[in-house]
């Protein structure tokens, strides 16, 4: 007599081999992932950015929602996140959700290890956030979210191996090879603001000194900028102008607007940034070999008063120079975005295995039904 393995082994057999991991599968599985719609999550210091993004990297629609104070539990971050992507599937069909977080995430991409700018301590993100919508999710860090945005769709597509470094108020970066983020045993590899750079150097939050983002970086822009204003420079009398003396007023976003109208201890604040940028950067060839870096982050605005010192600095400062090719070094394309986009992308490849785990569903339902259509026509018979 048949049996209900009978109905179910041949095809079970043909799928037999387990189905690796997103993150082995990244390169080959964009190219045929669903082409439907996800959301993609960035979740920053001061602000949550939500958006539905197409197959295309197209944002059909973007929400956004102020950033609890990070003394506020994480749940309330949580509801800040389910209520965007509740509001957001009020008008679009959404499939899976991508979250991309400042801080440390674990390399199974389910739990916060930490973030500096909210209460986030080993948090279990994504089992807390499926938890409650009705479509898979995947979390990872930012700076690889925006890496694979600007791979799959900005300044690195046709790169093979790519770094990308974001500039803030820190330095986050990201690795690429072959069409896969590298994110490291513990899943945190790309720390690259955290290098030492300069030993005994300025001290930095993390606890060391002399890191990398103590000298490029937002803050180091900034901390300059006051630090030559509070000594009443003459060279800094432009900026103390402009903030009518009150020197905490000072930000990054003003001194890049100073510097594009011409002001001196601007655009040589930016060169600095810049050439401690090209000497990161030239370190990371010498340890990683890409063929680009893509420099994104709010100080990347900067362009060509940052950019342009940056490319000089990584030629002087590059191991073999003259001897072996070069990295390009251009500016990210996709802007503040970036990090959104490329979490809703990831996301596709999780709405692509939910959806096959789904129809598997629906497959042995319908064996069963057939199956047991097929017992009752035997007892019939009889």
């Amino acid at each position: 007599m048949s049996t209900y393995r009978d109905f179910t082994a041949p095809i079970g057999s043909r799928r037999a081999p387990v189905l690796r991991t997103v993150g082995t599968r990244e390169r080959r599985s964009h190219l045929s992932a669903p082409r439907v719609p996800t959301v993609g999550i960035d979740i920053g210091g001061t602000k949550v950015m939500a958006g539905v993004v197409d197959a295309d990297g197209n944002i059909l629609e973007k929400v956004r929602a102020e950033t609890p104070d990070k003394s506020k539990s994480p749940k309330v971050v949580e509801d800040t996140i389910v209520e965007l992507v509740l509001d957001l599937s009020d008008r679009h069909d959404v499939h899976a959700v991508g979250i991309g977080a400042a801080g440390w995430v674990d390399a199974d991409r389910n739990r916060v290890l930490f973030a500096p700018h909210l209460s986030w301590r080993n948090e279990p993100l994504r089992d807390r956030i499926a938890g409650r919508l009705a479509v898979p999710v995947l979390v990872d860090n930012d700076a690889n979210t925006a890496a694979w945005a600007e791979w799959r769709f900005g300044a690195g597509r046709g790169e093979d191996h790519l770094v990308m470094i974001t500039l803030g108020t820190g330095i986050g970066g990201a690795i690429l090879e072959d069409g896969q983020v590298k994110r490291g045993k513990y899943g945190v590899a790309g720390e690259f603001g955290h290098m030492q750079v300069v030993p005994g150097g300025h001290r930095c939050p993390c606890g060391n000194r002399g890191c990398w983002e103590q000298y490029s970086s937002g803050n180091a822009l900034v901390r300059e900028a006051r630090e030559l204003a509070a000594a009443d420079s003459p060279v800094a009398y432009g900026i103390i102008e402009h903030v009518k003396g009150n020197i905490a007023d000072i930000t990054g976003p003003m001194i890049t607007e100073l510097a594009r109208d011409g002001d001196a201890m601007c655009i040589e604040l930016l060169q600095d940034i810049g050439q401690w940028l090209g000497v990161g950067i030239a370190n990371l060839a010498a340890a990683l070999d890409p063929s680009c870096f893509v420099i994104g982050g709010g100080v990347s605005s900067a362009d060509d008063l940052l950019i342009g010192p940056a490319r000089d600095a990584f030629k002087r400062h590059l191991t073999g120079r003259g001897y072996r090719p070069e990295a390009r070094v251009v500016r990210a394309q996709l802007g503040p975005e970036a990090g959104m986009v490329g979490a809703a992308d990831l996301a596709r490849l999780v709405a692509r295995r939910f959806r096959r785990a789904k129809r598997r569903r629906v497959e042995r339902y319908e064996k069963y039904e057939k199956y047991a259509q097929f017992r009752r026509t035997t007892r019939e018979a009889l």
